[in-house]
């Protein structure tokens, strides 16, 4: 099967918090996971997608797969994981924004290995999309990434990466080893701002870039929150200023902005156009509750663009 865009990694059952009702507070089901987004988001934008994780043999597992497919994701290569649950997490809001609580530990995906891999699926892609917090759940999950960097490599397949630094899941060094061992091996990297500043011990943007691609990755896309993007490339770069929108809840913009940017590679556009829809998904993906639900189609970023808002 030929697929423009396949990704690997953890999805997650979100519950988002609402308005507080009698008992307390409330919480909108919905669907998480940094790649899983990503390739929703990708779907929406109309690149033919893929996913590669494992899920439990649980309701929340099934809620994935219906998803996936109603969204055109295909998922002949997902496993069920009989003996592991799949995994949630919380979400709630307050004056500083979002805060993330995991109920994750043991989760089926995060029991992948390299031997779980389909190889041939990988190598028909035309991207593989993989993440820091898939390498960051498990020893052998980050065994698997590293795995199936090598497996697109060796078959010509590009390789996307979005740092997505979470240190409730491994410590600083770590997370910093393995990031900056990563990065060579990678076609394209999304780090955010907030996550780089970490990572690299450095706040300027262009000086943030300058230490990835001095890492020897030939494009990195710096996310900028609110303040749109920076597309960084040896010897040159380019702005993206950020786009006013009524923002409610920024949870997964930064994986619809990784998503809407690879499906306008996958269909030729240059780096700077790729972001400056990524940059516009990702607004618009703000303007609703949820990781997955606010997502736009192609349809309506083009539409958002089309009112001047580039």
């Amino acid at each position: 099967m030929q697929l423009d865009i396949v990704a690997l990694g953890e999805p997650l059952v979100e519950f988002n918090q609402a308005t507080g009702g009698a008992e307390g507070v409330n919480y909108r089901l919905g669907h998480g996971g940094d790649t899983s987004n990503a390739i929703v988001a990708a779907a929406r934008q109309g690149a033919r997608s893929g996913y590669l994780t494992a899920l439990g043999d649980d309701t929340f597992g099934d809620m994935f797969v219906d998803l996936w497919r109603r969204e055109g994701v295909d998922t002949s290569e997902v496993i069920c994981d009989g003996d592991a649950p799949t995994g949630l997490y919380f979400v709630t809001h307050g004056p500083s924004g979002h805060v993330f609580s995991y109920r994750r530990a043991g989760s089926a995906a995060s029991r992948l290995k390299p031997s779980s891999l389909p190889a041939d699926y990988i190598a028909g892609a035309g991207f593989l999309h993989v993440s820091g917090i898939s390498q960051a759940i498990s020893d052998s999950c980050c065994d698997t990434v590293l795995a199936a960097i090598e497996i697109a490599r060796a078959n010509g397949v590009k390789v996307s990466y979005d740092t997505n630094l979470r240190l409730k899941l491994w410590p600083l060094p770590r997370a910093r080893a393995i990031t900056h061992a990563t990065v060579p091996l990678c076609d394209v990297i999304f780090p955010s701002l907030e996550d780089a500043t970490v990572l690299t011990g450095l706040e300027d943007p262009e000086a943030i870039a300058d230490f990835y691609l001095g890492l020897g990755v030939p494009l990195v896309v710096l996310k900028l929150g609110a303040q749109g993007a920076l597309v960084a490339r040896p010897g040159d770069r380019q702005r993206v200023a950020g786009l006013k929108v009524d923002t409610v809840d920024a949870t997964g913009a930064g994986d619809t902005f990784d998503g809407a940017f690879l499906s306008m590679l996958v269909r030729g556009e240059d780096p700077l156009e790729a972001a400056l829809y990524a940059n516009a998904a990702a607004a618009l993906s703000t303007c609703g509750y949820g990781a997955v639900a606010p997502i736009p189609t192609r349809d309506q970023v083009l539409a958002f663009l089309g009112q001047g808002k580039r």
